[in-house]
């Protein structure tokens, strides 16, 4: 009920008035309505509870009075001290010597101090708080103390100015009128509003014109100083063609009349003067400056002469200025051209001198290109030619010892041998001093160098009794697999020859960036004098060495590889002690084989007996055709001989059978050589294993036969890279799937 009789919206001194009124009409009404049975005491208990509940009412709203009294007190205080802090923040921006305005981030003006816009003063009365930023650029580009810039409306400048305002710092010069300058620069808030400062630059700009004008004064006595001190005459035209600037030297050197020369005096009037006392070499170059205009870009300089009397030549020069201007050089050149007419008269009895000398040298020098392609040609001919029969003995002879020590065969089978090495010799010196030779630069493991040339000459070195040590190694080098092995297998056995006893040493020592090879023996040794000599063709120093010894080609053929590989050589040698060659090798990235352990020697062929396998041979030297059938035959192997490509095709079109292997010669006679037979089988009858044999060792030749999947053996034919490969076109041999299509065995 008293909920009801109470608005709490009212006052609280209103309320508790309200409630003692209340409380005293109770209680005269209990008093009043008191009846014999004791109901009025029972309202004056009522009244008793109402009137506690009244006073805790009442204290709750004076507790509640007191704090709202002091929440105002302290709201009062708060909005003191921000108009305190407001009142310091509006004296602190008027302090501030620079323009000062705050838009928010709805681009609203928050405030500004008086300094704000007051170089635009048709402006600055309509700068108020709730002006937008776009309507204070567009007031600021209508104004009339605003310098806009040549041929920029107010309405361009307000469009940049709003463009600019997008930037998160913006800072630019603003030209006013009565030469006035202003930097305004923007700064963002971090609550997305901005902060525009404006500066009076006009002091700085002043001062800054003032000291470039000095400057310019000062660059154009000095330019003029310049000039009178030049060996050149020199003038100088604006873009309208128009005398500004020249020197005395160019008045003496065209004989100028002084009237002529002045400011402002067009080119085509002086050029009138040229015209009179000179004639020109290039008159259209003259009339391109008389009718001058520094609108049109002349990039290309203009040059040209004037002869005058008694032969003097000036060397005209004209070139384009930035500013559309010309500047012209004139220098004489009259003692260089005469000193070049007598020069060009001694050249003429001299070219005619040099021109017969050099026709004498053309023929001699036509005469050694002939006679060295005539013997590059005879000696690519000659080894061809050697190899097809001395293939031929070497299979003949492996046919005959099948495992029969006869010493008079050895010894003819070492004498082939003797004469392969010859041959090769020759072909490597050849491709070397012709330049021919080709390398195939890649990372080699040097035990796969190392370790079969210590298993190629440990007999040698064992049946003269000599210790032949080499010293495994794991690391790469970079080069050309090939003839690393041929300068190695040289230094090797040139050491195992002229050592008697004792031992040879053959190791890799470690460098920085590079290894070297080492090969140390304890031979007869080389005196200094001969150290250079023993690098020349067919020089031993042991005159009593036979022919199966050598010829004297190893170590040219070391020095010459060595040299167009890049791999530096060296020599130590101490006569009656022994020898070193040194070979540095640049090392490669990753690490060499580890050593494999010796492989037992087997005669040839025995893995193929009773093996029942088909052969289809292709050669069209009958000699070496029968030897390596005689040779397939002691390893029964059967043998499809022809002496042509189409004889080949025919023998197996008309018999059926199709080969186990194939071997062909490269240079056959007909319209296909062995790599383009090899081909044709493949479409006939599958991809046969196939083998080229030839004694054609240019590097585009393996190429051709790499390309093609073509293995390759080199004549003259050793008889176990023979057997490897045709071990390999067993099925069985090799893992079918692992296997590879075709391999390599040379």
């Amino acid at each position: 009920m008293t909920s009801n009789l109470i608005d709490p919206r009212e006052p609280l001194e209103e309320q508790h008035a309200r409630l003692l009124v209340i409380t005293e009409a109770l209680m005269r009404r209990v008093e009043q309505e008191m009846d014999e049975v004791g109901a009025a005491y029972a309202q004056f208990e009522r009244a008793v509870v109402l009137e506690d509940q009244v006073q805790q009412r009442t204290a709750e709203l004076e507790h509640a009075l007191n704090l709202l009294n002091h929440s105002n007190a302290q709201l009062a205080q708060a909005s003191r001290d921000a108009d305190a802090a407001r009142a310091d923040l509006s004296n602190a921006i008027e302090a501030v010597r620079e323009g000062f305005a705050l838009f928010n981030g709805d681009d609203v003006l928050v405030m500004c101090n008086s300094r704000f816009g007051q170089q635009i003063r048709d402006v600055q009365p309509q700068l108020e708080p709730g002006l937008h930023f776009r309507e204070y650029v567009v007031l600021v580009s209508r104004s009339r103390f605003l310098a806009l810039p040549r041929g920029t409306s107010p309405e361009v400048w307000a469009a940049k100015r709003l463009q600019r305002h997008s930037d998160t710092h913006v800072m630019f010069n603003v030209e006013l009128k009565d030469d006035h300058w202003l930097q305004v620069s923007e700064h963002r808030t971090p609550g997305g509003g901005t902060v525009i400062l404006q500066t009076d630059i006009t002091d700085v700009i002043r001062i800054g014109r003032e000291e470039r004008d000095k400057l310019l004064d000062e660059q154009a006595r000095m330019i003029r100083a310049t000039l009178e001190h030049l060996n050149q005459g020199v003038a100088i035209f604006d873009r309208g063609a128009r005398l500004v600037g020249w020197n005395r030297r160019f008045v003496d050197l065209l004989a100028l009349s002084p009237i002529r020369m002045h400011i402002g005096v067009r080119f085509d009037r002086i050029a009138q003067d040229f015209r009179e006392r000179f004639s020109v070499s290039q008159d259209s170059f003259l009339r391109t400056l008389e009718h001058w205009r520094g609108d049109v870009v002349q990039q290309t300089p203009l040059s040209f002469e004037l002869q005058g009397a008694n032969r003097q030549t000036l060397d005209t020069f004209a070139r384009q200025m930035p500013d559309g201007g010309f500047v012209i050089s004139v220098t004489n050149v009259t003692a260089e051209r005469e000193a070049t007419r007598a020069l060009s008269i001694a050249n003429e009895t001299l070219e005619a001198r040099v021109t017969e000398r050099t026709l004498e040298l053309e023929d001699a020098l036509d005469a050694a290109e002939r006679a060295n392609a005539s013997k590059s040609r005879f000696v690519a001919a000659a080894s061809h030619d050697l190899l097809q029969p001395l293939s031929a003995a070497k299979l003949y002879l492996a046919s005959a010892t099948d495992g029969d020590a006869n010493p008079l065969l050895v010894k003819a089978g070492r004498a082939l041998e003797s004469v392969e090495l010859i041959i090769d010799a020759l072909l490597d010196i050849s491709k070397l001093d012709s330049g021919s030779a080709q390398f195939d630069f890649r990372d080699v493991a040097l035990n796969e160098v190392l370790l079969p040339l210590r298993d190629e000459l440990a007999p040698l070195a064992a049946s003269k009794g000599l210790d032949l040590r080499v010293v495994p190694s794991r690391l790469s080098v970079r080069s050309d697999p090939s003839y690393l092995r041929r300068i190695l297998q040289n230094l090797m056995g040139n050491a195992l020859r002229y050592t008697e006893r004792g031992k040879v040493l053959v190791g890799v020592r470690r460098m920085r960036d590079a290894v070297r090879l080492e090969v140390w023996d304890t031979g007869i040794g080389i005196r200094e004098e001969d150290q250079e000599l023993i690098f020349q063709e067919f020089q031993r120093l042991d005159a009593s060495a036979s022919a199966n010894e050598g010829l004297g080609l190893g170590l040219a053929i070391v020095e010459r590889a060595c040299a167009r590989l890049g791999h530096p050589l060296g020599l130590w040698s101490q006569p009656g002690r022994g020898s070193g060659f040194f070979v540095n090798l640049p090392i490669a990235n990753r690490p060499g084989r580890a050593a494999d352990p010796m492989v037992p020697q087997v005669a040839a062929g025995w893995r193929l007996k009773n093996r029942g396998m088909i052969v289809l041979l292709v050669e069209d030297d009958n000699d070496l055709r029968r030897a390596i059938t005689v040779l397939l035959g002691k390893w029964d192997v059967s043998v499809l001989d022809a002496a042509s490509a189409d004889e080949a095709i025919d023998l197996l079109d008309e018999i059926e059978i199709t080969p186990d292997a194939v071997l062909v010669d490269y240079q056959l006679e007909g319209s296909m050589d062995g790599v383009a037979l090899a081909q044709a089988l493949f479409e006939r009858h599958g991809p046969l294993p196939t083998c080229i044999l030839s004694a054609n060792r240019s590097s585009e030749f393996r190429a051709r036969c790499g390309d093609a999947g073509l293995p390759l053996i080199a004549k003259p034919i050793d008889a176990g890279k023979l057997e490897r490969f045709l071990l390999s076109a067993l099925p069985g041999e090799v893992d079918a799937e692992a296997r590879p299509r075709f391999f390599s065995f040379d």
